[in-house]
């Protein structure tokens, strides 16, 4: 049957993009683009990189993104887009309304396709898997990320330091080092974030730790930190160096890891200018500074700028001793002291215990 013979009935097109269906008045130029979406052709083309459209009004939205033009803008944070539509979805989140709610958990979401993809966790299903780890993934998107992992591709590049990213919502995080801006805190604590996440810090004060490790019962109040934490227990190390070929568990540590290579610091100190490879050695220096002690001894309220010195002091009062010495099993309460002593049979001593009285000898 010829597409120019179809019946003309309805008035209205139903087209599927996704999850979601809009629904578009029928005319002439409708009728055209739906041929031309199956004929493939594309007859409007850019004239700054030549990317190609069906319709002419796909053409002028496209050359927003050359000329920077965003007409839509927020009544309430004046927020601007590029899309009518972005900016429909945008509004909701000044609402409180979430009418889509999930009929297994009652979650409820701002956006039908946030429920669709959401439904999927219950479900189980990860269709979606790579041809070179065969990690699964239960949205395309997140397969076309992962990838990047492996091929060392990163698309999205910061404009201020020019760091690239994998992932365009990594380098969104990213943004906000350079604006310093911290717009969401905590009702129990006014701890300021970066990023939304109300439901990880309701948990961090509950206590709520509701995903369990199978093998050694260790729970924790994320499933992407249970997952990483099973390669533990697997030695899985999926993540590997593309200059030598060091594994890791998590993507983070490989991060970190290419940094000893590139020699990159990307985070500096902004009192003495010290740079570090890590973001999290930066935030435990810059308390040398302040003076921050956020770790308090429960037994003696001694207070600590890390939480190791602090779990190192409690075996004092616990009278733990994990470490012991295989020659003699003599047991200390920290590996340094352990391995200090360990040199007395290997002979590696720096001072020998005659020289040590001699000099403590007064004269």
């Amino acid at each position: 049957m010829s597409y120019l013979s179809l019946s003309l009935k309805p008035i209205v097109l139903h087209i599927k993009v996704g999850y979601n269906i809009f629904i578009l008045p029928f005319n002439q130029n409708t009728l055209n683009e739906q041929l031309w979406v199956r004929s493939e052709k594309r007859p409007f083309s850019c004239d700054v990189c030549n990317k190609a459209y069906i319709s002419q009004s796909h053409l002028v939205r496209h050359r927003r993104i050359h000329s920077g033009e965003r007409p839509y803008s927020c009544d309430v944070c004046n927020k601007a887009f590029i899309h009518r539509n972005d900016l429909i979805i945008h509004l909701t989140i000044h609402s409180d309304k979430r009418p889509y709610a999930c009929d297994v958990c009652n979650k409820a979401f701002r956006l039908q396709s946030s429920l669709m993809r959401h439904c999927s966790v219950h479900g189980g299903k990860r269709p979606y898997s790579c041809d070179v780890c065969s990690k699964a993934f239960r949205l395309q998107s997140s397969l076309i990320g992962h990838r990047n992992i492996h091929i060392g591709k990163r698309p999205y590049s910061c404009d201020v330091c020019n760091k690239t990213f994998i992932y365009q919502s990594s380098l969104m995080r990213h943004h906000s080092i350079h604006s310093g801006k911290k717009p969401y805190s905590c009702d129990m604590c006014s701890k300021a974030c970066k990023q939304s996440k109300p439901v990880r810090l309701c948990k961090i004060h509950s206590g709520e730790r509701p995903h369990a490790c199978k093998v050694c019962l260790k729970a924790f109040s994320r499933p992407s930190h249970l997952i990483r934490h099973q390669r533990i227990h697997t030695d899985e190390r999926p993540y590997s160096c593309s200059v030598c070929n060091k594994a890791f568990n998590d993507q983070g540590s490989l991060m970190t890891h290419q940094h000893i290579h590139s020699g990159e610091r990307p985070y500096s100190c902004d009192v003495c200018d010290k740079a570090f490879r890590r973001q999290s050695d930066l935030i435990r220096h810059q308390r040398i500074h302040s003076g921050e002690r956020p770790y308090s001894c429960n037994v003696c309220s001694k207070a600590f700028r890390h939480q190791s010195s602090m779990m190192r002091h409690q075996r004092i009062h616990s009278g733990e001793q994990s470490y012991s010495c295989d020659v003699c099993s003599k047991a200390f309460r920290h590996q340094s002291s352990m391995m200090r002593h360990q040199q007395i049979h290997s002979g590696e001593q720096s001072y020998s215990w005659d020289v040590i009285q001699s000099s403590s000898t007064v004269v």
